[in-house]
């Protein structure tokens, strides 16, 4: 309440609520000086009676003779009930004096430490770190991307059961188990082809006698597809392809229900390889069917246990990453087994790398630094189709895109769609946001990095993170200062700083999710190739890298459409003849993409 009302209802007051001062209108003779003091007096009582509840602020006040009736405004600010707890009264001798306070008062127990000085330039960066981020969070880049419900013990120092006594499997928490499976369930809402591919082949079991080793983002949808595969007849054992990107209520979903899962959010490179070869490396059980994404699986099967391939029927991969190792392995006749290249698929070129990339670029990025696309200068590297999405989802936003490209094709595209094509040593100065998209490796070098402007996003929706030159910032030079989960500062020592997000690896599913329905349509691509290869005919497929068959990516985008209540258009034999094609399709050459 303020002076003035305190002093209308003065003698409503009784007077064992009042000081023990006798009180009265303020002396018309209250002197001048107070009054010039009176605004430094107001930030020193707020702050002082914030700080130290035992300690009452004096203030003095107007001296004009109407000063009861009207005191100033930076009394009545010290004085409101909201700021001090209580009722004021102004004394014969011009003080205003609080009544006593309530018994309570709230009060942060840092707060005179934060509020009684100036911040540091350290201590300035403290306080603008994000209000949602845990107590527990780290600063330092090696700082496990983990929830703050967590406790730090590493999952492999641990001994966890399921409900069933099964402990073979790794993860952060089995007790978050109830969590993921809601999580799940509420993914398969979402992909109604491999529900659909459930229930048409359950009977079948075309998978039955399959072991199939799987190293892939351990998300909800995957937890989809492996549990579709496992009720399809096979065996299935899992790591996860990416340190950041593991749901660790999934993975605990997946382990109370029997799936042997070595994965958890924030892994370390050790850990990475440590979790893959005990999906591998298990006494009386072999895998005959790999599902990778990105090649590491691969590459470590190739590299510790070589002859598994002998009994191994094939290799299923969906990543550009994964594809050009196995191309790269063909072409050394190094490759063994049959694979099947999922990622040039037009399921998968067509739908999760345009669509998919479109809407989850921004949610990466809002997630992680709250930026405005409106007016921002962006450069994306490459122009393929994860290239193609995320510039029309920054252009829709109002942002100025430009693109850089080594392909003369891509680049022609770009141009078309209205984009400027650059080098990227031309814009690198100027832009506000760095995305690499090409699966190549030192896109975004040293050099790049120094020029870049002070406070410039810098992320990777590619699989690998060998896009941007993440080792060369581990300098003594530079400073690295954690602003929140998966978000770092990379501070220059002239000041400069750029905004790193998960340190260069793939930024949707590392720091956000991704549409379900479509993952559901690369998916239940996966889930054909794998039980195409797994029953195909000796000799059908040779030790080579081979395109899903254009009549199942048909069927794949067939078993979508229900979703949308849509009604294709039947060809009539007259007009299928005209074509040369089968009414039934395939509608398109196998070369087609």
């Amino acid at each position: 309440m303020s002076v003035q009302v305190v002093a209308a209802k003065m003698a409503e007051v009784e007077l064992k609520d009042v000081p023990s001062k006798d009180l009265s209108p303020v002396s018309p003779n209250a002197s001048k000086k107070d009054d010039k003091e009176g605004t430094k007096a107001e930030t020193v009582a707020t702050v002082s009676s914030a700080a130290s509840p035992s300690t009452e602020p004096t203030v003095r006040a107007d001296p004009s003779p109407n000063a009861t009736k009207m005191p100033q405004a930076s009394a009545m600010k010290r004085t409101d009930q909201q700021q001090n707890g209580g009722e004021a009264f102004v004394n014969q001798d011009g003080t205003v004096a609080e009544a006593p306070r309530m018994k309570k008062q709230i009060q942060f127990a840092d707060q005179k430490q934060e509020f009684s000085k100036r911040p540091s330039k350290i201590g300035r960066r403290s306080l603008s770190r994000s209000i949602s981020q845990s107590s527990t969070d780290s600063y330092s880049s090696a700082a496990s991307y983990t929830d703050s419900s967590d406790d730090e013990t590493s999952p492999r120092d641990k001994q966890q059961k399921n409900s069933k006594g099964s402990a073979d499997f790794c993860i952060k928490n089995i007790k978050q188990a109830e969590f993921g499976r809601r999580e799940i369930e509420i993914a398969e809402q979402e992909m109604p082809a491999l529900m659909a591919l459930r229930k048409r082949a359950q009977g079948e079991k075309p998978l039955a006698g399959a072991k199939i080793v799987g190293c892939t983002h351990i998300t909800a949808q995957t937890a989809v597809l492996m549990e579709t595969l496992s009720a399809l007849g096979a065996q299935c054992r899992w790591a996860a392809c990416n340190i950041y990107s593991t749901q660790n209520e999934v993975a605990a979903a997946l382990a109370e229900g029997g799936f042997s899962v070595f994965a958890w959010k924030g892994e370390s490179e050790d850990d990475f390889w440590w979790c893959i070869d005990r999906c591998v490396n298990l006494e009386g059980w072999q895998p005959n069917m790999i599902l990778d994404d990105g090649g590491d699986l691969t590459h470590w099967i190739y590299k510790k246990y070589p002859n598994m391939f002998k009994k191994i029927k094939g290799i299923v991969e969906e990543s550009v990453t994964g594809v050009h190792r196995l191309y790269q392995l063909s072409k050394a006749g190094k490759l063994c087994v049959p694979a099947m290249n999922v990622n040039d698929s037009v399921t998968k070129q067509k739908f999760d790398n345009l669509y998919c990339c479109r809407e989850s670029i921004l949610d990466g990025l809002k997630r992680t630094t709250d930026v405005m696309f409106g007016g921002k200068q962006v450069v994306v590297c490459g122009y393929g189709e994860v290239g193609k999405g995320c510039c029309a989802a920054l252009k829709a936003m109002g942002s100025i895109v430009y693109v850089t490209e080594i392909d003369p094709i891509c680049a022609l595209q770009a141009c078309m769609d209205g984009f400027r094509l650059v080098k990227l040593s031309e814009v690198i100065r100027q832009v506000d946001i760095v995305i690499t998209c090409t699966g190549n490796k030192n896109v975004v070098v040293r050099d790049y990095l120094d020029r870049m402007k002070n406070g410039c996003i810098v992320c990777n929706m590619g699989h690998s993170n060998t896009e941007i030159d993440v080792a060369s910032l581990r300098t003594p030079e530079l400073t690295w200062e954690r602003v929140r989960s998966q978000v770092d500062h990379v501070i220059w020592p002239d000041g400069k700083r750029i905004v790193l997000l998960a340190e260069g690896r793939l930024l949707n599913l590392s720091c956000s999710t991704v549409p379900t329905f479509v993952l559901s349509i690369t998916a239940t691509t996966q889930a054909l190739a794998l039980i195409e290869l797994y029953n195909a005919p000796e000799g059908r497929y040779k030790q080579d890298v081979y395109l899903l068959p254009k009549k199942m990516d048909e069927y794949v985008a067939s078993l979508h459409l229900p979703t949308f209540d849509a009604h294709l258009t039947e060809l009539s034999d007259e007009q299928a003849k005209y074509l040369g094609l089968n009414k039934n399709g395939p509608f398109k050459p196998n070369y087609y993409r």
